[in-house]
C-alpha cells in the first residue's frame, strides 16, 4: 500500500507540473514497455569491471599522481559541517559518493566549467565547488525534483552557502536540463554522471555529455554495473577507461 501511495502521489506533483510532462511520458514508458532496459547487460559488464577494476586510491595516484587524503585534511571542517548537515537533513537521498576522484579530477583539468547529473544531497557537487571556488569558476547541475518526498528545498543541503555563487541547478530531467546547459555553456573540462540508470537513459546522455567534454577533459560515469551501457559505449568509441571498485560499485573514468 505504501509503494501504491508512493506512486500516486508522485504521479499527482507530476501533473502539477506541465514543464516535467515529457519525463513523465518517458517514466510511463520505462516502466511499462522497457521495464528490463535497466539492467540490460549487466552481468557482462559486472564481470568485465571486476576483472578491470582498481581502488580510489590507486586510481587517482595512477591518473593524477597525487595523494587522496590531501582532500580529507584540507576540507576537514567543511566536510564534518555537511555531514551534520546530512544527518539533520529530514528527507533520505543518495549518499556521498568518490567524492576525491572528483575532486582531483577538477584540479588536475584546472577545471573552471564542470557539469554532472544528479545532485541528491549534493556530496558530488561540494567535491567539484571546491576545487572551481579556487578559480572562480561554475558548475553546471541536472537534477530532477524529488517529487514523492516534497524534498525539492533539501537538494543540495550539504553545500554551503558561501559556494553557491560558483553553482548552477537546473531541475529538470536531463532531456531537458542539458540542451539549457549547453546553450549557457558548450564545452566542460569535467563531467561527473550520476542521474537516469536505465541503459537507453545512459547512452543518450553519455553521447551528449562527450560531444561537449573538451580534449583532455575527463569523463566520471558512477554505478556502471546498472547495465552494459558505459561499456557498450566505451567499446564503440574506443574509449580505454579506468574502472573504479567503490562501496561495493564500480566507476568509470577516462580522459577524453
Amino acid at each position: 500500500m505504501n509503494e501504491l501511495l508512493r506512486v500516486f502521489k508522485t504521479f499527482l506533483a507530476y501533473l502539477k507540473r506541465p514543464d516535467l510532462y515529457p519525463e513523465l511520458g518517458r517514466k510511463i514508458v520505462k516502466n511499462t514497455i522497457n521495464r528490463g532496459n535497466a539492467f540490460k547487460g549487466k552481468e557482462k559488464t559486472n564481470s568485465w569491471a571486476a576483472s578491470k577494476s582498481i581502488s580510489q586510491r590507486e586510481a587517482i595516484s595512477q591518473l593524477f599522481e597525487i595523494d587522496m587524503n590531501s582532500f580529507k585534511d584540507d576540507f576537514k571542517e567543511i566536510l564534518k559541517k555537511s555531514e551534520e548537515r546530512e544527518i539533520s537533513c529530514p528527507i533520505k537521498m543518495g549518499g556521498a559518493g568518490a567524492m576525491e576522484l572528483i575532486y582531483f579530477a577538477c584540479e588536475f583539468t584546472k577545471a573552471q566549467n564542470v557539469i554532472e547529473t544528479g545532485v541528491a544531497y549534493g556530496w558530488s557537487s561540494l567535491a567539484a565547488l571546491l576545487s572551481l571556488q579556487k578559480i572562480d569558476g561554475t558548475l553546471y547541475s541536472s537534477d530532477m525534483p524529488y517529487l514523492a518526498q516534497d524534498g525539492d528545498q533539501y537538494v543540495g543541503v550539504v553545500v554551503p552557502d558561501d559556494l553557491k555563487k560558483y553553482w548552477k541547478l537546473f531541475r529538470f530531467a536531463d532531456k531537458e536540463s542539458l540542451p539549457k546547459i549547453f546553450n549557457q555553456n558548450s564545452s566542460f573540462d569535467v563531467v561527473h554522471y550520476d542521474s537516469d540508470k536505465s541503459y537507453n537513459g545512459r547512452m543518450w546522455a553519455y553521447e551528449e555529455l562527450y560531444k561537449h567534454l573538451r580534449k583532455g577533459g575527463i569523463f566520471i560515469s558512477d554505478d556502471i554495473g546498472d547495465n552494459s551501457a558505459y561499456q557498450d559505449f566505451c567499446e564503440k568509441n574506443d574509449i580505454n577507461t579506468v574502472v573504479v571498485e567503490f562501496e561495493g560499485k564500480y566507476i568509470g573514468m577516462f580522459v577524453k
